[in-house]
C-alpha cells in the first residue's frame, strides 16, 4: 500500500521518484511509515501530507470528470425519472447526486430526443421548468429498468475508488500507547499483553487472537476498533465495465453526514471507519460479489465494505467454511493487500483490500491452519487464563459495577470450593456470569444483591450445571 501511496505522490507532482526512494531507504533503517520518513527528510511538510492523505472528492465539473459514459448517465436519469413524476432539474440532481449543470445538459439532450418534455414553467428561466417523461421516454425507461433496476446515486469509476482507498488507508491512523491503554483500561490485562496489542493495532496488519473461551478476545477486538474513530469517504456505488456494485450499506456503515458542500462530490458519503464482524454464519459467498438476478446489479462483499476499516472474524474455525478454504480465498489479499472479484459475465477486476483483519478463536492455531496461513497473519497474540490476582481484580470490578460489596472470605470460598476442588480453570468471563446470577436473584426476591456463600452456591449451580 505504501508503494501505491508513493506512486500517487509522484503522479500528483508532490514528490519525485528519487525522494520516494530515499524515504524508503530511510524506512529500512529507522522504521516507521513512509510518510513519517518523507517528513523527517524534509521532502514534504506534515500539513501537506495530511492534506494528501485526507483527500476530499471534488465535485465533477462536466460529464468527463464523472468518469462515467454519458449514455450510462442519461439512462440512469431516465430510470430515476420514473419514480418522481413531474420534476425540476434540482430534483434530478438530488436523486442522482450530480451537479445541476451536468444534469441540465443531459435533460436537454433527452428533450431533443423527445424522451422528456416541459410540463409547466413559472417563468422563462429553465430553472423553473417542470418536466415529465414523454410516453416514448417512459417506455424506454421501463426497458432500461428491465436491464438493470438500479436508479440511485450515480456511481464512481473503479479507478477513482482505488485511489480513494489508497489515500484513506487504515495505516494512516496514528495510534499511541496512551490511547491503547485508555481503551483497554476497563479490562484486566498483563502489561506485556497491552504492549503487544498496541503494537499490532498500530501496524494496520492482520492480528490473530487466540486462547481459551471467555478469556476476553472479543472484548479486546472490539476495543481495538475504538482506536480507529476518524471519518472516511465511501461511494454509494461503483461502476465497473457497465455494471453497478453498491458499496454504501446503512447496516454496516455509520454515516457521519451526506455531502452538502457544493465543491465536493455528492456521490460519496462520509462515514466512520467501518467495523464489520462475522461469526459462525460466515461463508465464502459473503466474500464474493452478490449478484441479484432480479434487480440485475451487485452488492459488494463484506471485505470491500470493510475497506479502510476493521474486519473481525470471530470464533474463527467454527464458520460454515473450513479454515483452509478461507486461506485459499485470502492468500493473495493478505499478502498483497489487493483482491480480485469476478462479475457474472466472467470479467475479473482488481480492487484494494485495505483493512485491519482480526481473527479470534479458542481453537489452537496449529489445529486450525497450516504454517503458511499463520505466516501471513503478522501478529499472533495469546489471551490466556487470568492469574488468581487478575481474576480477583476482575471480580472486584464486577462487584463495584453492580454496587455489591466485595467480601474476601466469600471470594476465598469460591476459589477453594469450586475452582480448586473441581479443577476448573479461572476464566475472565466467570465473574460477570456469577454476579449476574446474584443480581437476578435479588431482583426476583426484592432485596439488595449480596455476595455470600449461599448466593455463590446458587450462582455456580445455575451457571455451571456440568461442573
Amino acid at each position: 500500500m505504501e508503494e501505491f501511496i508513493g506512486k500517487r505522490l509522484i503522479q500528483e507532482g508532490l514528490l519525485t521518484e528519487e525522494q520516494i526512494e530515499k524515504a524508503l531507504a530511510r524506512q529500512k533503517v529507522y522504521g516507521g511509515r513512509l510518510g513519517e520518513n518523507l517528513v523527517a527528510l524534509g521532502f514534504i511538510t506534515e500539513d501537506k501530507l495530511k492534506s494528501f492523505l485526507r483527500k476530499i472528492p471534488s465535485m465533477p465539473r462536466n460529464i468527463a470528470d464523472t468518469g462515467i459514459p454519458a449514455n450510462f448517465l442519461s439512462e440512469l436519469i431516465l430510470k430515476n425519472l420514473l419514480t418522481i413524476g413531474e420534476f425540476t432539474i434540482s430534483d434530478v440532481s438530488a436523486g442522482v447526486r450530480l451537479p445541476v449543470s451536468i444534469v441540465d445538459g443531459i435533460i436537454q439532450m433527452l428533450r431533443r430526443e423527445r424522451l422528456v418534455e416541459v410540463k409547466s414553467s413559472a417563468d422563462y428561466k429553465r430553472e423553473s421548468f417542470r418536466y415529465t417523461l414523454t410516453p416514448q421516454g417512459r417506455a424506454m425507461a421501463l426497458e432500461l429498468l428491465d436491464i438493470c433496476h438500479y436508479s440511485g446515486p450515480a456511481p464512481v469509476p473503479i479507478e477513482t475508488y482505488r485511489n480513494m482507498v489508497i489515500a484513506q488507508t487504515i495505516k494512516n491512523v496514528k495510534i499511541n500507547e496512551d490511547d491503547v491503554r485508555n481503551v483497554l483500561s476497563d479490562l484486566v490485562l498483563k502489561d506485556d499483553l497491552i504492549k503487544r496489542i498496541g503494537l499490532a493495532a498500530s501496524s494496520g496488519k492482520s492480528i490473530f487472537l487466540y486462547g481459551p473461551t471467555g478469556s476476553g478476545k472479543t472484548s479486546i477486538a472490539m476495543r481495538i476498533c475504538t482506536l480507529f474513530d476518524d471519518d472516511i469517504y465511501v461511494p454509494y456505488a461503483l461502476y465497473v465495465a457497465s455494471h453497478i456494485i453498491t458499496i454504501f450499506d446503512p447496516l454496516n456503515h455509520k454515516m457521519v453526514s451526506e455531502i452538502t458542500d457544493p465543491t465536493q462530490d455528492t456521490r460519496w458519503v462520509l462515514i466512520k471507519r467501518p467495523v464489520i464482524r462475522v461469526g459462525g454464519e460466515m461463508n465464502l459467498k459473503m466474500l464474493e460479489l452478490n449478484y441479484n438476478p432480479v434487480s440485475k446489479f451487485y452488492d459488494a462483499p463484506l471485505q470491500i465494505k470493510a475497506n479502510n476499516g476493521i474486519f473481525i472474524v470471530d470464533d474463527f474455525g467454527r464458520q460454515l467454511i473450513p479454515p483452509r478454504d478461507l486461506l485459499n480465498r485470502w492468500i493473495v489479499p493478505l499478502d498483497r493487500r489487493i483482491d480480485f472479484l469476478t462479475l457474472h459475465t466472467g470479467l475479473t477486476f482488481e480492487i484494494p483490500f485495505d483493512q485491519l483483519i482480526i481473527f479470534s478463536t479458542n481453537i489452537e492455531p496449529g489445529d486450525l491452519v497450516d504454517e503458511g496461513f499463520l505466516r501471513r497473519i503478522r501478529y499472533k497474540i495469546k489471551v490466556d487464563h487470568p492469574s488468581i490476582e487478575e481474576y480477583k481484580e476482575i471480580f472486584k470490578r464486577v462487584c463495584e459495577k453492580n454496587e455489591i460489596e466485595f467480601r474476601e472470605d466469600v471470594f476465598k470460598y469460591l476459589i477453594s470450593e469450586y475452582y480448586e476442588k473441581k479443577g476448573v480453570r479461572l476464566c475472565a468471563s466467570h465473574p460477570a456470569a456469577l454476579i449476574e446470577q446474584i443480581v437476578d436473584m435479588a431482583r426476583y426476591y426484592h432485596h439488595k444483591p449480596v455476595l455470600s456463600k449461599e448466593t455463590i452456591d446458587i450462582s455456580w449451580n445455575n451457571y455451571f450445571v456440568h461442573l
